[in-house]
C-alpha cells in the first residue's frame, strides 16, 4: 500500500513538473489549399484599385506591392552572454513563425569590443503568406499595444519606397510571454515594396492600415 502511494506521488510530481516547464510556441501562418491572408484580400480587392486611381497607373503591374519584410534584432550583449542571443533568436521565431538566423559583425569595432565574424544579432526574411500575416498582426495587434501610442514615424522612408520601423520591446506581440523572456529587447522591421517613390509607398502602407503619426 505504501509503495502504491509513493508511486502515485511520483506521478503527480512529474505531472506538475511538466506543467511548469515552459513550452516553445512558434506561431505559424495558417496553411491550406486556397488560403488567402486577410490583408492580402484587402490589397487585391480594394487597395490596389485605389492606388491605380490615385496615381493614374495604366497597368496593374505598376501598382506598388510588398516584396518582403525583414525583422532583425541586434544583441550587443551577445559578446558576453550567448544565452541572450539564443533568447533573441527564439523570440523572433515566435513572433514571425519562421526560424531566425544569427547575424555576424562585418567589421571589427574596437570601441565596442566587437570582432569581425562575431555573432551579434539575428534576422528573418518573410515573404508570401507569412509576410502578410506578420504585417496584419504588426499593424492591428502589436502597435496598438505600445504604451502611449500616437502613431509611427511618417518620415522613415529610404527615398526608394521602403519603410523602416524601430520597436523598443518585443513584448508588444501577444505571442511573447513576459514572464518567460530572458530580456526586453528592441527590434527593427524593414518593409520592402516595389514603389518607385516614398509618396507611393506611404500611400500603400496607409491604405493597408499602417497607423502613421499625424
Amino acid at each position: 500500500m505504501a509503495k502504491e502511494q509513493t508511486k502515485e506521488n511520483t506521478k503527480d510530481k512529474a505531472k506538475d513538473k511538466a506543467k511548469d516547464k515552459p513550452k516553445e510556441k512558434v506561431v505559424s501562418a495558417p496553411v491550406g489549399k486556397g488560403y488567402i491572408p486577410r490583408l492580402r484580400k484587402i490589397y487585391n480587392e480594394k487597395v490596389a484599385l485605389e492606388l491605380k486611381d490615385e496615381f493614374g497607373y495604366t497597368s496593374s503591374m505598376q501598382v506598388p506591392k510588398f516584396i518582403k519584410v525583414v525583422v532583425s534584432m541586434g544583441v550587443g550583449e551577445a559578446k558576453e552572454n550567448k544565452k541572450i542571443l539564443d533568447a533573441a533568436v527564439g523570440d523572433v521565431g515566435i513572433i514571425t513563425g519562421q526560424k531566425a538566423v544569427k547575424t555576424k559583425a562585418r567589421t571589427s569595432i574596437a570601441v565596442f569590443k566587437i570582432r569581425e565574424g562575431q555573432e551579434i544579432g539575428c534576422r528573418v526574411t518573410l515573404r508570401g503568406t507569412q509576410m502578410w500575416e506578420f504585417l496584419d498582426r504588426l499593424m492591428n495587434v502589436a502597435l496598438p499595444r505600445v504604451k502611449d501610442f500616437r502613431g509611427v514615424n511618417p518620415n522613415a522612408f529610404d527615398g526608394h519606397g521602403n519603410y523602416s520601423l524601430g520597436l523598443t520591446e518585443q513584448i508588444i506581440f501577444p505571442e511573447i510571454d513576459y514572464d518567460k523572456i530572458e530580456k526586453v529587447m528592441g527590434m527593427n522591421v524593414a518593409i520592402v515594396t516595389t514603389a518607385r517613390t516614398d509618396k507611393e509607398a506611404k500611400s500603400l502602407l496607409a491604405k493597408m492600415g499602417m497607423p502613421f503619426r499625424k
